[in-house]
C-alpha cells in the first residue's frame, strides 16, 4: 500500500547546491534489497532516495527528478505501477538519468537506454553503472 507520509521527510529536504553530492534513486519493495543497494550506493558518496512503490517515487521524481542521476528499480513493486512502467515515466521526462531494471525473472520490454541486470546482480556491476551515471 502506498503511504505517501514515507516519503514527506524526503521531499521536504533541501538541496544544498555548494555540496553537491550525486543522487541515486532505489526502488525495490523488498526492504533488505532496497536497504543493501541504497547501502552499496552510499558508500561511493552518493545520496540515495529509497521508496518501496513507483507511486512514491513518481513523486520523488516531481520533485528533484532533474538532480537523480542513476535509478535502480525492481519489476515487481509494492503499489499498482511496475518498475518497468516506472523506468518508462522516468525516461521519458528525464532522459539524463541513466536507468537500470532488475529482476529475478526475465527481461520486461523496456524503454531505450534502459539496463536490465538479472537477479541477483553483482555489486560491481551496479557500482559500475552509477559511476558512469554520476561521476563522469
Amino acid at each position: 500500500m502506498f503511504r505517501s507520509d514515507w516519503i514527506t521527510p524526503i521531499l521536504g529536504r533541501e538541496f544544498d547546491r555548494m555540496s553537491y553530492r550525486p543522487i541515486a534513486l532505489v526502488v525495490e519493495d523488498d526492504f533488505l534489497q532496497r536497504a543493501s543497494a541504497a547501502l552499496l550506493l552510499e558508500q561511493t558518496e552518493m545520496d540515495v532516495f529509497q521508496c518501496e512503490s513507483a507511486e512514491a517515487a513518481e513523486l520523488v521524481l516531481q520533485k528533484v527528478g532533474g538532480a537523480i542521476c542513476f535509478m535502480l528499480t525492481d519489476v515487481n513493486l509494492a503499489g499498482s505501477m511496475t518498475g518497468a512502467e516506472l523506468a518508462g515515466l522516468a525516461a521519458s521526462r528525464y532522459p539524463k538519468i541513466k536507468i537500470v531494471v532488475t529482476s529475478g525473472n526475465t527481461a520486461p520490454p523496456l524503454p531505450s537506454g534502459t539496463i536490465f541486470m538479472q537477479k541477483p546482480w553483482n555489486s560491481l556491476d551496479l557500482l559500475r553503472e552509477a559511476g558512469e551515471a554520476c561521476h563522469h
